[in-house]
């Protein structure tokens, strides 16, 4: 923590929506990086009255936050990393390099949960951040949550999220491969959820330079179609779901054609059904296990 002065603030502010202007990103993320950083709100913000202040604490000393706004204009570090968090449902999240960043339309896998009507024991898959675990388990008050990731720092920041938030008693971690940590519970999940890596391996070096140089590639490279983890989770939650028990899966625009096939052939599911998220695009596959 460090603190400086009203003053210098908005100094720093405005040098760096100059410098975002001429660099082509979208001036207001300014303004989102020092509500993170600063505890500023947008009014303060809109009407300058934390200029004549003396005293400001601030997470990152303005050199150190200057440094990273360059690597944001330059090297297109991503904005959620710099501050450190991101708002996702009604959580503050801290997310770094190792987790994916969370997306606003993930959080519609959550209220596919809930109108699911289930509770009992539920997976997260890939758990990441810990969006999805805590998510699902602020919205099924009576179910336990079960987040596994192959990843030993991704698992560190989920549980250093759901212990902040004060999930710590509610979820419990694994570290495995999908849903091998999870073998005492084949046959008792009540829902899977999962937000698997589904881009196309080529497609990744092509996606927005924040997303292709700094978000992790284990979260995002789905093999040579993009389905190879979709297939892997299709194919193995039958055995790990109870009669009657959901899963859910997120994926790519264009994909739900491959993944509603690849639910019918396994041939252990029924009332396969594929949802859009806010922008129309078809996002997410719900099946029940007969």
């Amino acid at each position: 923590m460090a603190v400086v002065s009203g003053q210098e603030l908005w100094q720093w502010r405005q040098d760096a929506i100059a410098a975002a202007s001429l660099a082509g990103v979208p001036t207001e993320e300014v303004d989102w990086l020092l509500m993170a950083v600063a505890g500023l709100d947008k009014l303060a913000l809109r009407l300058d009255s934390y200029r004549p202040l003396l005293h400001i604490s601030i997470l990152l000393p303005l050199e150190q936050l200057s440094q990273q706004w360059q690597q944001r204009l330059q090297d297109h570090l991503p904005v959620q990393y710099i501050a450190g968090m991101v708002s996702w449902r009604q959580f503050s999240l801290a997310v770094n390099p190792s987790v994916l960043i969370p997306r606003p339309e993930t959080e519609y896998l959550i209220d596919l949960a809930v109108g699911a009507n289930q509770e009992g024991n539920w997976a997260d898959l890939g758990t990441g951040s810990g969006s999805i675990a805590i998510g699902l388990a602020a919205a099924l008050p009576s179910a336990t949550i079960h987040a596994v990731d192959c990843s030993p720092e991704a698992l560190a920041t989920a549980r250093a999220n759901a212990d902040r938030l004060g999930f710590a008693h509610r979820i419990q971690f694994y570290l495995g491969s999908w849903l091998e940590p999870l073998s005492p519970l084949q046959g008792q999940l009540s829902g899977i959820a999962a937000n698997p890596p589904y881009i196309p391996s080529a497609m990744v070096p092509q996606l927005q330079p924040e997303v292709a140089k700094h978000e992790p590639h284990l979260a995002l490279d789905g093999g040579v179609d993009g389905l190879d983890c979709i297939r892997q989770i299709v194919s193995i939650a039958p055995a790990y779901l109870r009669p009657g028990g959901v899963l859910l899966l997120e994926m790519m625009a264009g994909q739900a054609p491959a993944v509603t096939e690849l639910l019918h052939r396994q041939g252990n599911y029924g009332q396969i059904s594929i949802h859009s998220d806010l922008a129309g695009i078809d996002r997410f596959a719900c099946a029940y296990r007969f």
